[in-house]
């Protein structure tokens, strides 16, 4: 699937529920799905900046494709990772890098974030953009 198929499937599951609360919980059970990260990578060098929870995210370059593992230790957070991780796993690094994210607006997520929140998804994104330009390099 392409990264804007996966963003359209993921508005129209928020877009189902009226209520916040609803999309929190959607959020947090989308994040308990989540494959927890093997603890080797649970490492300071996989710490993302700029989150006040502790998110860690490992990239590996395979056959092409920027394969994604994290994991948090906030529930939200969690979720939210989840989400970038649904996006983002195993596309390429060029598709990654002009990616038009819009699904976070689409379905209001930005809006409901607190500041802190906000920041930690902006240094999540920032994190596997940069991870995508250093693999898009090494295959040039």
């Amino acid at each position: 699937m392409t990264i804007n198929e996966i963003q359209d499937e993921i508005v129209e599951e928020f877009l189902e529920l009226d209520d916040w609360m609803d999309r929190y919980q959607l959020l947090i059970d989308m994040g308990s799905e989540q494959e927890p990260l093997p603890e080797r990578y649970k490492t300071e060098q996989n710490l993302i900046d700029g989150c006040q929870s502790r998110v860690w995210l490992q990239a590996d370059l395979v056959d092409g494709r920027v394969h994604f593992q994290a994991e948090s230790d906030a529930l939200i957070v969690k979720g939210i990772v989840t989400l970038l991780l649904r996006v983002f796993n195993d596309q390429t690094p060029q598709d990654i890098l002009s990616a038009d994210l819009y699904f976070i607006e689409r379905i209001g997520l930005r809006e409901h974030l607190s500041p802190t929140r906000s920041n930690g998804l902006l240094a999540m994104l920032k994190q596997m953009k940069m991870y995508a330009l250093a693999f898009s390099t090494k295959l040039s």
